[in-house]
């Protein structure tokens, strides 16, 4: 029997690796004093602008993957959206300097950026955070994004312009990065944010390309609080490896009313939008 350290099992039926992490349940949940990340807390006794530092309760066992907290601001009451275009870049600039750091250690296939927005994702801490998982093989999403582009080309260099040109779905434009809602998003109110030209991960992305990224994330995150004027919980991950882009999927089809993935969706891998996506995208445009 596992000793509840993280361990990595393989389901036999679809053959896809499973991360078994019981001693994550011992983990902090939202504590109301001492922040573990304001200054002077446990993970930030000295002051810092953004910091990176090692998951106490990481879904790998040591050696066979990375886990890491990325805090955004020493204020507590920030977001990702709030901190502004200089703020998010500094943030940006960590998330390359830890993929590409992770990507060199010996194991590593494949680095996931992500953030969970809100106790109705089930962040532990509000404390503006996110993380980077570092996996020994390559995640099955991913692995299928790849597999695709293998046999049809990129489709993110294709998608990019059409939807610029199309522009009922288009969310934010400065001419280099794209937010759009997708054609076929699963989630309501979900975006994709992509360069136009095809660079393949954070760490190959240039000053001024880090700068567009980080205005594209003020900007919509800001959408996402204004819409229904409330602070908007959200999932936000990063794809590296092929086109590099960002994924939002927020859990809310309505103001205060939860979208859930029911047994439908789990059981079949079909995700379904109470919330049409032409609909999504002006909603955002107006918010």
């Amino acid at each position: 029997m596992s000793d509840g350290g993280p361990e990595l099992r393989l389901d036999p039926l679809t053959r896809e690796w499973v991360a078994i992490v019981g001693a994550r349940q011992d983990r902090p949940n939202r504590p109301t004093e001492g922040c573990p990340f304001c200054v002077g807390g446990l993970e930030a006794p000295e002051p810092y602008l953004v910091k990176a530092f090692p998951n106490r309760w990481p879904p790998f066992a040591p050696g066979r993957g990375a886990a890491e907290v990325v805090l955004y601001s020493p204020d507590h009451d920030a977001s990702l959206a709030s901190i502004g275009v200089e703020g998010a870049r500094r943030v940006v600039d960590l998330w390359a300097e830890r993929t590409e750091a992770l990507l060199a250690r010996p194991g590593i296939e494949s680095v996931l950026v992500f953030e969970n927005r809100g106790a109705e994702v089930g962040a532990t801490i509000p404390h503006p955070h996110g993380q980077i998982y570092a996996f020994p093989f390559v995640p099955p999403v991913l692995r299928r994004e790849a597999e695709v582009a293998a046999a049809h080309g990129c489709p993110l260099c294709d998608e990019v312009p059409r939807e610029a040109t199309a522009g009922e779905r288009v969310v934010f434009d400065d001419g280099d990065w794209l937010a759009w809602v997708p054609y076929a998003s699963g989630y309501p109110y979900g975006l994709l944010l992509a360069p136009r030209s095809h660079r393949t991960g954070l760490p190959e992305l240039d000053g001024n390309a880090r700068d567009g990224l980080a205005a594209a994330l003020v900007d919509v995150l800001a959408r996402y609080d204004r819409l229904f004027a409330a602070p908007f919980p959200y999932l936000l991950w990063v794809h590296q490896g092929g086109h590099v882009h960002v994924h939002l999927a927020p859990p809310l089809r309505d103001a205060g009313v939860a979208r859930f993935i029911a047994s439908g969706e789990a059981g079949s891998g079909t995700l379904s939008n109470p919330v049409v996506p032409e609909t999504a995208a002006a909603r955002l445009r107006e918010a």
